[in-house]
């Protein structure tokens, strides 16, 4: 069992607790897929009339050596639209990028609104897009490019909570969780019933009839109107689980093997369908790592779990960091010193490893963007970044390395560690193939013991890190 942090300001909560609706309900992970009438906030979207059976593949084929990049459009361009970001988008390909994806771009709600903006996990209309970014036309115009670039696309969704004037609350009030004293809505609620500080958002109910087919066809329009490859999902842990089965199934039986991210960190996530879930955990402790409040031993001690956990098909994505952790607790400089990339190597480098690069790492991010309002340090996009050529390694090396490959289509990784040096070594490879990839580190000032691999091509060197890769024809 892990203990879950979702999100920076959330209570850390036992990923596999059921939460509880408030103190007179419970949240049952039992309901019946039924039929039912969605009713939409702005634009209709059919109903899901019953649960189709779904015999294809879970992860889509484009995803065996794909990485991320996470996409705040408010903050991208001094415009902070979705048009001003489609300019990037053949750097991005030319990169190495393969899946984008975008932080929510719904309406904001305004109703207890957090600062000047809101956050972008407010959201007021499930399908429609914020008139502050642009259209629904500019959107698609954005998968239609990034698709004919090579690339993918996926769109966070919220599950859990809306706005507190979403048109639910109004049309459908019997989709939100009631207090003692039947009053609705109330603030989100974590998995043991305890109020968070999301303020700014209302609970959803998962036992009211009707809720479940709603949100299904509301996630299903996003696919037919705009194209997109899959989701990734907030705090998919304040979620009943079998929601995300439904849910999953029916998409990929209606779509085909969309791709399915969940803001958590529990196995029981990846039988539900998905095909990638946050490193959490081993994110806090390379921040740990990096400090040097932890060391190299209980790396090794997290992959040694992560063997028993998880199962074969996982595909963790590990970063250096993300929109919650560069708002809420620092930068990469901050958090982790002159050792950022050579923890990305680090993520990049473990076993089930699906790399993220957050909005503006290539163009040197070293600022804070502020979550509830616009950015005005900015990012200098007029010239190349020496970030960008060391992302666009890495990316490169994962493509061409089957090795480094995601999930179960990657190869064994043996890891060796110096505690007295905090010194380690990464070997990905595996008995019979050719294809190797060792990965040196060394995270202290006294030298490392662990010599340079003979007849391996030494690829890319950091500050911490060196990685080898054998020759390959």
């Amino acid at each position: 069992m892990f203990l879950q942090t979702a999100k920076s300001t959330k209570p850390a909560i036992a990923a596999n607790s059921t939460k509880t609706n408030s103190l007179t309900m419970k949240r049952t992970l039992l309901i019946a897929f039924a039929a039912a009438t969605a009713l939409l906030a702005c634009q209709p979207a059919a109903p899901v009339a019953s649960l189709p059976e779904y015999d294809g593949p879970k992860r889509p084929e484009w995803a065996a050596s794909d990485n991320v990049y996470e996409v705040n459009v408010r903050q991208y361009t001094e415009e902070g639209t979705l048009k001003a970001f489609q300019s990037h988008l053949p750097r991005l390909a030319e990169m190495g990028v393969d899946i984008l994806w975008f932080m929510p771009i719904q309406p904001i709600g305004v109703e207890n609104r957090k600062g000047e903006l809101g956050s972008y996990y407010s959201i007021s209309d499930y399908t429609a897009v914020n008139p502050n970014f642009g259209t629904l036309e500019d959107f698609q115009s954005i998968v239609n490019q990034a698709h004919e670039l090579g690339m993918k696309v996926i769109l966070d969704w919220v599950a859990n909570h809306t706005s507190f004037d979403h048109v639910w609350v109004t049309e459908r009030p019997e989709f939100y969780t009631k207090d003692d004293e039947g009053n609705f809505p109330i603030v989100a609620i974590d998995n043991d019933g305890n109020p968070t500080d999301w303020t700014d958002v209302a609970d959803l109910n998962y036992e009211a009839p009707g809720m479940r087919e709603a949100m299904i066809a509301e996630m299903d329009w996003w696919i037919a109107n705009a194209g997109i490859d899959g989701f990734r999902c907030d705090v998919a842990g304040f979620v009943p689980i079998d929601f995300w089965n439904t849910a999953i199934t029916t998409l990929r039986a209606n779509n085909g093997p969309l791709f399915m991210l969940a803001e958590w960190e529990d196995p029981a996530l990846i039988e539900a369908g998905f095909n990638a879930v946050y490193g959490w955990e081993f994110h806090h402790i390379m921040n740990e790592v990096a400090k040097g409040h932890k060391s190299v031993s209980a790396i090794a001690e997290y992959a040694a779990k992560c063997d028993t956990v998880w199962p074969t098909e996982t595909m963790k994505m590990y970063f250096n960091t993300n929109h919650d952790e560069n708002s809420w607790n620092g930068t990469v400089e901050e958090r982790m010193g002159d050792l950022g990339n050579a923890m990305y190597i680090l993520a990049s480098m473990m076993k089930r490893s699906f790399p993220l690069i957050y909005s503006g790492q290539e163009a040197g991010l070293n600022h804070r963007y502020p979550f509830f309002s616009k950015d005005t340090v900015g990012l200098d996009w007029s010239k190349s970044h020496a970030q960008s050529d060391f992302f666009a390694q890495m990316l490169a090396l994962k493509h061409k390395h089957q090795a480094l490959f995601n999930g179960e289509l990657g190869y064994d990784m043996a890891l060796e560690i110096d505690t007295a040096t905090n010194s380690m070594r990464i070997w990905r490879g595996e008995e019979g193939e050719t294809d190797e990839v060792i990965a040196i580190f060394e995270f202290s000032e006294v030298p490392g013991d662990f010599e340079a691999p003979e007849n391996f091509d030494l690829v890319i060197e950091v500050k911490g890190a060196q990685i080898w890769a054998s020759k390959l024809d």
